[in-house]
């Protein structure tokens, strides 16, 4: 009888041995998903903003892990580059293109990005233009039915993933003069400007706005709103922007500078330069560093080139 208890207690000990390990082991299991999940949970999020080198005009990436937006699209004898440099990005479809005016190097590669990617919306400054490559997309746009939007100051784009493009120009009031028939426009300055801002970083994209836009632009309610830490350089290093008083007010600490090698145009000016020199801004070109790479957490932010490295 003893004996049968024995082995009895014996068989009971093991399944209670056995019973507990099993929950140990699915509680382990459980404890180890969850740390996984915490740990994806709290990796921060990034943005990319590529400016591509496609010679004199400017086309520039945003991809913010919801949505892939380019800003201009480089001019009409650069269309095959700017279509290798976004296939090289793994770039299929772009959510949004902001065309910030519609001269020929910013506009050019519509064709191409029509005829070879999918685009979900277009924006740009609202207003008319006798262009040729202007009317040309805006007639693909109304065959493929692709929505278009005119941008003024106060609008805000949300780019997905945390990230939004807040338009500082034009102001309404030149929007609607510049829709007006017979209306002399001056392309340059009315370029749509905007201010990249993800988390604690703020980019500032220019177009090709000069003296009078950036005056105007610090004239307005939206004028104190403009100090960020990196500037697109307004009209390829051009000496008709980045005027004292814009630089005074952005503040930037790195300039980045669209243009092509040897252009004929002596872009980025000298002058400009000086100007960076003194705030100590780092400049990167593309001219003289490729594609510009610029990646950030919402904090801090890292620059890569491919060549070269920055001229102080």
């Amino acid at each position: 009888m003893r004996d049968k208890i024995g082995v009895l207690l014996g068989v009971l000990l093991m399944l209670s041995v056995l019973l507990t390990g099993c929950a140990q082991g699915a509680n382990g299991g459980s404890a180890a998903t969850s740390g996984s999940s915490s740990a994806a949970a709290k990796e921060p999020a990034k943005l990319t903003v590529k400016m591509l080198d496609v010679g004199q005009g400017d086309a520039i990436l945003i991809e913010t892990g919801a949505q892939t937006v380019l800003v201009d699209t480089s001019d009409v004898d650069e269309q095959e580059k700017l279509k290798a440099e976004l296939k090289e990005a793994g770039v299929k479809r772009l959510d949004k293109v902001i065309l910030t005016h519609p001269h020929a190097d910013h506009i050019g590669g519509m064709d191409v990005i029509l005829a070879d990617f999918e685009v979900g919306e277009v924006y740009d400054n609202g207003m008319p233009s006798t262009s040729k490559i202007y009317l040309r997309y805006m007639k693909e746009l109304k065959a493929k039915d692709i929505k278009r939007h005119g941008l003024k100051a106060g609008d805000v784009l949300d780019l997905g993933g945390g990230a939004s493009f807040k338009v500082l120009a034009p102001t309404e009031e030149l929007a609607a003069k510049g829709a007006k028939q017979g209306y002399k426009h001056d392309p340059n300055n009315e370029s749509v400007i905007g201010q990249l801002i993800f988390g604690d970083f703020k980019m500032m994209f220019t177009g090709d706005g000069e003296g009078p836009e950036e005056k105007e632009i610090l004239a307005s309610p939206l004028g104190s709103e403009v100090k960020s830490q990196v500037l697109k350089s307004g009209h390829h290093g051009s000496k008709t922007s980045s005027s004292k008083e814009w630089l005074r007010a952005v503040e930037p600490e790195v300039g980045l500078i669209s243009c092509g090698e040897g252009n004929d145009y002596g872009h980025p000016h000298k002058e400009t330069l000086k100007k960076y020199q003194a705030l100590k801004m780092k400049v990167y070109e593309t001219d003289k560093n490729g594609t510009i790479t610029l990646v950030t957490d919402g904090k801090g932010y890292d620059i890569s080139v491919e060549k070269g490295g920055a001229q102080q």
